[in-house]
């Protein structure tokens, strides 16, 4: 943006440039929000990594076990629109905050439910931290975009799906070492319960952290395009009409379905992995949980590169194109061998499969954003997540019944099916690149009126001619 004044003459007295500014603090920012991300996240798949013992703790039989992780799934449905709308009347800070609470309200009342018969309390436990998920989930990009720069606002977003990706990990990992196979049951709610105050003192923590540290925005924006964002009134924007508009935007329309075909396959592959290799490799509930810690490792490497390639190619339908593609060849790839009787060879087909799975998340987010600008970053992405639940609540309780009734590998071929539909319908989502063209636009428009203040300066341009060439 140029502000400019003039002579009565018609020639500039002054030409400044829109102050845009990088805090070094928007790295600390994108520490506490991935790390309460984290928290979060590793809630999530904790009682299905290790869910036949959950099955004899509890018991209960293996789709009580699955709902513990789908509640996360079905929560996010009803509760997204209000939390949009809540993230664009009120701003990031509160949202996070709010999260950050329920992640710890509900990591306390789990640790309540260390005892055969308090199911009902895990239930209420992993529910409430399920509302948390609602709040922290879509942020990445929104975070990205009021803090990052044009150069880096990928990655950051990349960086902030990291936290998500690390949690699920150490929610794969942690389980099966803290919570032994054990048949006294006493002693295996001693194991349970300390897992439950681990995660608990941690929630606590990051609220805590969140409420003294977390701001909601820095003083400059630090893009044209986020600068334009702030220039908006108020009262020109309203949030049923943006939700209209997305709903009316073709590309981004694909976009959500293709997501969530790719990360619905995702979340139904983590909820039901304890039960794919416990059913090959019998006792191997410690593995089950390596291969799982395989699978997201590799996908936050390749979230990272993803996010780093798009920051300096801006290739964003090839990309997700083609790590679309590459996703269903890894799906593939992952059911024709977890079979065969070799465990290391799972976690090689295990770990290609997260890293073009897991790394398609952000591309999902980012190119939502370059397909949806001016509109709210938190609000493309929320659309996007609860279609992604959706879709997994549905593969995975399909998928589930698949396994009983036939095996594993029809179980996964009906999740390759899915993912080769997304992979067409991705060649057909139309690139425009909207977020990127508002960058490119200012630059240029601030390009062309420095040219026309140096030829008015050098006397090639006429003090009549001015105000014409100045517009």
């Amino acid at each position: 943006m140029i502000i400019d004044s003039t002579s009565e003459a018609g020639a500039p007295k002054r030409l400044r440039k829109s102050e845009l500014k990088l805090y070094p603090s928007r790295w600390l920012m994108l520490w506490v929000f991935s790390a309460v991300s984290a928290s979060n996240a590793s809630m999530w798949i904790q009682y299905g990594i290790i869910g036949n013992i959950f099955m004899r703790f509890y018991g209960v039989d293996s789709l009580a076990v699955d709902w513990l992780a789908m509640i996360y799934l079905l929560t996010y449905i009803p509760l997204i629109l209000p939390v949009l709308w809540l993230l664009t009347s009120r701003g990031i800070r509160d949202v996070v905050l709010v999260g950050a609470a329920f992640n710890c309200i509900g990591a306390w009342i789990k640790v309540g439910s260390a005892a055969p018969d308090m199911f009902a309390a895990a239930v209420l436990g992993q529910f409430v931290c399920s509302v948390a998920t609602v709040f922290v989930l879509g942020i990445p990009s929104y975070l990205a975009s009021v803090w990052f720069g044009a150069k880096e606002v990928s990655t950051a977003c990349s960086i902030g799906v990291l936290g998500n990706q690390l949690g699920i990990a150490i929610g794969f990992l942690v389980p099966p070492i803290l919570v032994p196979n054990v048949d006294d049951m006493d002693e295996l709610a001693h194991h349970i319960r300390i897992m439950f105050y681990i995660t608990a003192g941690v929630a606590t923590f990051l609220f805590v952290l969140v409420v003294f540290v977390f701001q909601e925005r820095p003083e400059l924006p630090p893009t044209q395009a986020q600068a334009r964002a702030r220039n908006m009134p108020p009262e020109e924007y309203s949030y049923v009409a943006s939700i209209l508009r997305l709903l009316r935007n073709r590309p981004f329309i694909l976009l959500i379905l293709t997501y969530g075909l790719n990360v619905g396959c995702f979340y139904a592959v983590g909820t039901l992995l304890n039960r794919m290799i416990i059913d090959h490799y019998p006792g191997e509930e410690v593995n089950a949980g390596r291969i799982g810690l395989t699978i997201v490792i590799a996908g936050m490497v390749g979230s990272l590169i993803c996010g780093i390639w798009l920051d300096k190619t801006k290739t964003y339908k090839q990309t997700t194109l083609v790590v679309y593609f590459m996703s269903l060849v890894g799906m593939i790839v992952y059911a024709a061998t977890l079979h065969l009787g070799h465990l290391w060879v799972v976690f090689i087909t295990a770990g290609a499969l997260g890293f073009f799975m897991t790394g398609y998340l952000p591309l999902g987010f980012e190119f939502a954003v370059e397909l949806t600008y001016p509109e709210s970053e938190g609000t493309s992405s929320g659309l996007l997540n609860c279609s992604a639940q959706v879709f997994g609540i549905f593969f995975t309780i399909c998928q589930g019944k698949i396994m009983d009734r036939f095996n594993t590998m029809a179980g996964n071929i009906f999740l390759c099916v899915f993912l080769l539909v997304g992979t067409i319908m991705t060649g057909f989502i139309k690139s425009e690149l909207r977020r990127q063209n508002a960058n490119l636009s200012s630059k240029t428009g601030v390009s062309a009126k420095i040219s026309i203040w140096f030829l008015i300066h050098s006397g090639h341009v006429t003090a009549g001619k001015t105000h014409f060439l100045w517009q």
